[in-house]
């Protein structure tokens, strides 16, 4: 604009505040390597991928075969229902009996010597533990022990107030917990006429994680002491040291799951017979699930787990067909890289 002298006053020009450094990153012009994949390049990667692929599958599939693992599902064995002839009998027969099941033995034939430690499981089939209302269904505050007044418990309803009653807080709260395993089991080897007792130990089965830091060392308050309110077991002792309870909390991702029970810590050699005592409690009648009692050695990979050995193996294979198939192809219609005789524009016709 024009000032009282005439002269136009010079507009300082506007600093730009958002303008990126001048440098060779940020203007993106850093040197970089772009890899031309040749047919031999191509042909040696797939190769070397089956190279790695195939052996670790080969080992991981060896380990899983080494484990030696048996299974037998009990909840419809006549034995440890009364001899009732379908769930519905056998859920009415089971609520009868109050919290003492029915005892009954289970016969594990060992085909092949199993070296200690042997991990005994049990194993529930339809059961969702994932489902996102009983996976909710807890409060990590309260069972670390803290205490957690009862309008902080929103997310253990239905399972908050024992027999609806407010001065009656429910601790561990919540559907995970009321509904705790309370199946029982000892193990005991037969040889010929002698039979003796294996013993279970049932220290050391849960996280050290989740025994240290996850739960509290108090005592449960109304918890599972109503028989026609439970949905499972008591806790022995204080929650922490109840290890079948720390391992029951950590919730499975699929419907079929196990859980460690307990170990066996010596070997028992082809020929005996496991005879599996078993103190039938838990209700999986109503909802139609089947419980089964897990023997098991492990390998360096863990448990019995064909289907990892399998995966690698089959991914391998078929890296290495597509190198020999792109071996032949190269093999078959050799041309020059980077030939300009294959451009549209250059071709004749």
């Amino acid at each position: 604009m024009p000032t009282m002298g005439g002269a136009a006053e010079e507009t300082p020009p506007t600093k730009l505040r958002k303008k990126p450094r001048n440098s060779r990153f940020t203007q993106q012009n850093l040197k970089a390597w772009r890899p031309v994949l040749t047919p031999v390049k191509v042909v040696l990667v797939f190769m070397a991928v089956a190279l790695v692929l195939i052996p670790v599958g080969v080992a991981c599939l060896t380990a899983s075969i080494s484990v030696v693992e048996y299974s037998s599902r009990y909840d419809n064995v006549p034995e440890c229902t009364d001899r009732a002839n379908d769930n519905r009998e056998r859920e009415q027969k089971l609520y009868q009996v109050g919290g003492d099941g029915f005892l009954c033995n289970v016969s594990i034939i060992v085909e092949e010597d199993m070296k200690a430690p042997i991990f005994m499981y049990y194993e529930l089939d339809s059961f969702f533990q994932n489902h996102r209302r009983y996976v909710k269904g807890r409060d990590d505050e309260q069972l670390k022990g803290k205490n957690r007044a009862a309008s902080s418990l929103d997310d253990c309803e239905p399972r908050l107030f024992q027999n609806g009653s407010r001065d009656k807080v429910i601790n561990p709260c919540g559907l995970t917990a009321w509904s705790f395993f309370n199946d029982t089991f000892r193990a005991f080897e037969s040889q010929a006429s002698n039979t003796s007792e294996l013993g279970l130990r049932q220290k050391g089965i849960a996280w050290r994680s989740d025994v240290e830091h996850r739960f509290g060392a108090y005592e449960p308050q109304n918890f599972n002491n109503i028989p026609e309110l439970r949905g499972g077991g008591e806790i022995n002792g204080l929650v922490r040291d109840d290890e079948h309870f720390v391992v029951w909390m950590r919730t499975a991702p699929l419907p079929t799951f196990r859980k460690l029970w307990g170990i066996i810590d010596r070997d028992v050699l082809q020929g005996s017979t496991f005879v599996v005592e078993i103190s039938n409690r838990y209700n999986t009648y109503r909802f139609g699930g089947k419980k089964s009692i897990i023997l098991s050695t492990t390998s360096w990979l863990g448990g019995k787990n064909n289907f990892l050995g399998f995966a690698y193996i089959v991914a391998g294979g078929l890296s290495f067909l597509l190198g020999t198939l792109f071996f032949v192809l190269h093999l078959s219609f050799r041309r020059p890289l980077g030939s300009e005789d294959y451009l549209s524009w250059r071709r004749s016709g």
